[in-house]
């Protein structure tokens, strides 16, 4: 059952970045709006989410006044997070419902929300109306040379007491728009028509809401106080999410959500286009989409997740176009054009494959593997059929152990980064093929209950030194895996704090589209939990990767780290008395690696921006912090080519039109953190060697 269990949820959460539903705007008049009202069917499915919630969710919570707030206050979150509609008076209105949510969750009572909701609606039309407005007047009117700013970030603000002052906010934010298309080439024309076309797209959304939007928000805000994994899926939802499960969609492979007006990437799908890609990274922003080579990038911001999906999704073989913003960049100039070619996800190329790493030390040449993991597959309808030969992650790891065993390997790099997870029993079972016996993972459910899992079979199928590299990305299963291998002492954990997701979800039918609820957590044999905290690496790496943004620990409502009883298993002692060797020798050779360094410098660019809360509404002044920046990157980006042996580039590359098709994750270069995970390995052996000299 649990397999299952995991199963769905890796493929719940491939279902962000797939589904699209048609919807085709057209011009309407806002007298057009009509308050929405919730439908019968939503009240009851209301009530039986609060029932199975309080019933079944692992975190035992009651639905009263203090859960009542919570959803109140990620209600409001969700619809007006940056406080760019909502009035203060709005607040004060509906500060009524604050603490008597609950007993309208309960009973299926919806008209608070929907309340809330249409005020929104009137709230989001008027500022829309106001930036039409605006823009009929014309960009001459702005004035570019005055020193005013603008804040980036609105969240921890007060609402806006007047509608003045949310006419001020809004001059700011159009005047904002209109330098990043200048900074961006756009003449004034087309920024005209750009923003004209994205205010009046966005107006024809709000006007063509449905009952089902407002419910689906409202249940998220619900069921998110529970925990980030707990969801609603409404009836259209739940299709394509059904659909989904035959992986039969095609598309780039990349997890989307919704962040403010923007559609944020949350990870990459292994093996997927966008990973072979390369430029696309998590928690980069797409502004915009065009299809083939010369189609006119349309610009997204403000649509729904679903209309942005429908736009990248398409036929095996086409290309989709995607304007990014990174993630690093606060500026909306700061845009990339990417380039990727739709295609399905293959089994095949989301296998392990291996690799040798040949290190010289002291006159003396080793031989590491290296197996890169990107998730944890298994083809479940061949293993229902019976075929022998069905592809699962054990089975081709262990033949690619007996090959690098031949080969004379003195030491094994299991890679991780990036792999989100997926079959807990093949997390299971590769774990026990580094183990004799034992337990390699416990669950606890709701009620309490444990379930140990153990090696399937006795045996090891490698017995030498290795190490398991991790990141951020590395998730689930992954960190299964990577924690049972610390705990034993079986291996040593290179790189970054994993992501921390340590739950487990089921999918629940409902009268009215679909609830999925976490049921269980993952503990360690070691009795501490995956949850919140990941698996924390033995040697450290720093990572570009922003933990505010990426990470369990980011997400509101995480349920928290804890432990229970430890496993009875036995742990090899050899590893932790040598870590502060091994932790030394890695310093020094870090001190003097270029790679290292560039890297440290990278972090430090990429938080530089991160920290900017302020965007200048002057244009001499944008201009010059936006070509320092680009001068800045450029070098570091130069300086990386160099020590690849790559020619440096003129200028920052836009466009990705006429590069090579990319090579697949599994077969890039080895890379320096690779090769320092070498490096520890060796220093683990010399380590053991002097220690029985010694003895």
């Amino acid at each position: 059952m649990i397999k299952k269990v995991l199963q769905l949820n890796t493929l719940g959460l491939l279902f962000a970045g797939l589904v699209a539903s048609s919807l085709h705007a057209k011009m309407l008049d806002v007298s057009d709006f009509t308050p929405l009202t919730p439908e019968k069917e939503q009240m009851r499915a209301n009530a039986l989410i609060a029932y199975q919630l309080q019933r079944y969710h692992y975190n035992n919570l009651t639905v009263d006044a203090q859960v009542s707030e919570k959803v109140f206050d990620e209600y409001l979150k969700t619809l007006d997070g940056q406080k760019l509609y909502f009035l203060a008076a709005d607040i004060e209105e509906f500060n009524q419902y604050r603490n008597r949510l609950d007993g309208a969750l309960k009973t299926g009572q919806l008209d608070p929300a929907f309340r809330i909701y249409n005020r929104y609606q009137r709230r989001v039309i008027e500022r829309l109306q106001f930036s039409l407005s605006l823009m009929d007047r014309g960009i001459d009117k702005f004035d570019f040379n005055k020193a005013e700013s603008i804040e980036i970030e609105r969240k921890d603000v007060q609402w806006s007491i007047s509608e003045a002052e949310l006419n001020d906010l809004w001059r700011k934010r159009i005047k904002s728009a209109i330098l990043s298309l200048k900074l961006a080439g756009k003449e004034p024309e087309e920024i005209a028509k750009t923003l004209k076309k994205r205010y009046q797209s966005q107006l024809n959304r709000v006007l063509q809401a449905k009952s089902e939007d407002a419910f689906q928000l409202y249940m998220n805000a619900f069921t998110g106080v529970y925990d980030p994994h707990t969801n609603y899926f409404s009836p259209q939802t739940s299709e394509n999410f059904n659909i989904n499960m035959s992986l039969s969609l095609e598309g780039i492979g990349a997890v989307l959500q919704t962040e403010n007006e923007h559609t944020k990437i949350l990870r990459l799908v292994p093996a997927g286009p966008a990973d072979k890609q390369g430029e696309l990274h998590p928690a980069d922003k797409i502004v915009g989409v065009g299809q083939d080579k010369d189609g006119e990038i349309e610009d997204v911001i403000g649509w729904r997740l679903d209309e942005v999906v429908n736009l990248i999704r398409g036929p095996k073989g086409t290309s989709v176009r995607l304007e990014v913003m990174p993630a690093d960049s606060q500026d909306a100039s700061q845009t990339k054009i990417i380039t990727i070619v739709r295609d399905t996800v293959k089994l095949e190329e989301q296998a392990a494959q291996s690799k040798i790493l040949e290190i010289e030390r002291a006159g003396k040449s080793y031989k590491l593997g290296v197996i890169d993991i990107p998730t944890f597959y298994a083809d479940f309808q061949a293993i229902q059929n019976g075929d022998p030969d069905a592809r699962r992650t054990t089975t081709d790891v262990q033949n690619l152990l007996d090959e690098l065993v031949k080969q004379g390997i003195d030491g094994l790099i299991v890679d991780l980064r990036n792999n989100g997870g997926g079959s807990l029993g093949e997390a299971n079972a590769l774990t026990g093929l580094f183990i004799d016996e034992g337990p390699t993972v416990q669950i606890r459910y709701a009620r309490g209950g444990v379930e140990v899992m153990k090696d399937p079979n006795k045996g090891i199928a490698y017995d030498g030194p290795m190490a398991v590299l991790v990141n951020r990305l590395s998730a689930s299963a992954s960190e299964i895996f990577a924690g049972a291998i610390q705990d034993y002492g079986r291996g040593i954990i290179v790189g970054e704090q994993t992501f921390g997701k340590g739950t487990v979800q089921q999918i629940r039918p409902l009268q009215h589209g679909q609830l999925k609820l976490t049921q269980a957590k993952f503990y360690r044999v070691s009795g501490a939990s995956t949850q919140h905290k990941g698996v924390e690496p033995d040697i450290s790496l720093p990572s570009l990767i922003d933990k505010k943004e990426i990470g369990e620990d980011s997400l509101p409502a995480a349920l928290p780290w804890d432990q229970i009883v430890a496993a009875n298993y036995t742990k090899n002692p050899s590893i932790t008395p040598s870590l502060p060797s091994l932790q030394s020798a890695h310093d020094e050779r870090m001190k003097a690696s270029p790679n290292y360094q560039l890297l440290l410098e990278e972090i430090q660019f990429i938080n530089k921006q991160r920290q900017q809360t302020q965007l200048s509404l002057q244009e001499e002044a944008r201009k010059a912090e936006k070509l320092e920046r680009d001068k800045q990157q450029l070098d570091l980006v130069n300086r990386k080519r160099t020590l690849e042996g790559e020619k440096p580039l003129a200028k920052l590359v836009e466009e990705s039109e006429d590069k090579p098709e990319p090579e697949a994750k599994t077969d890039k270069k080895l890379d320096f953190v690779v090769k320092e995970t070498g490096e520890v390995i060796l220093d683990y052996i010399e380590f053991n060697k002097q220690v029985v000299a010694n003895q």
